[in-house]
């Protein structure tokens, strides 16, 4: 009984936090918080925003690839923490460079009046133009992907490439 009751508690605890708000999309949530829309791409089924804490996680409809001035993929839920002018811990994001794929882990806006947005991508950080993420793109479905799935993202680390998830993963 006094456990029915502490688990009752923290459910109702933490409800507020959460928003699942029909009237606030998730961009703008990124608009709010001096983020451009076009970071996520077109297509978002739904999300889950607490606004304490700035955690979200973002369904898409399904996997796509989006053309920037690089290619993005986007895998179908994208977690990660909204501060402003920031994302951080993001996961479900990868960017291309030359042939490979790496893990996004975080996105910033610098100076808005600079024009610039950074993606880091661990041992680089990639500057682009803030105007090429003014408004939501669409997203290519990804048919037979041959590239990483959401299981098997190469990650770079100290210098090694690693595959995490369903891999030992002893590279932070």
């Amino acid at each position: 009984m006094m456990i029915r009751v502490v688990l009752l508690l923290c459910f109702v605890v933490t409800i507020p936090a959460v928003v699942f708000s029909d009237d606030e999309t998730i961009y703008e949530i990124l608009q709010e918080n001096g983020l451009p829309l076009g970071i996520f791409p077109k297509g978002v089924k739904d999300f889950i925003f607490n606004g304490e804490t700035g955690r979200f996680l973002v369904y898409l409809n399904q996997s796509c690839d989006a053309k920037y001035e690089t290619e993005l993929h986007y895998d179908e839920n994208i977690t990660g923490t909204i501060g402003y002018g920031e994302i951080r811990d993001l996961s479900g994001i990868l960017a291309q460079d030359l042939f490979l794929w790496f893990p996004v882990k975080g996105i910033r806006v610098e100076e808005p009046s600079s024009g610039l947005i950074v993606f880091d991508v661990g041992v680089v950080r990639k500057q682009y133009s803030l105007s090429l993420f003014e408004t939501p793109r669409d997203c290519v479905a990804v048919r037979g992907e041959n590239k990483v799935s959401n299981h098997e993202h190469i990650c770079i680390s100290r210098g090694l490439i690693c595959r995490t998830e369903y891999f030992l993963k002893f590279i932070d």
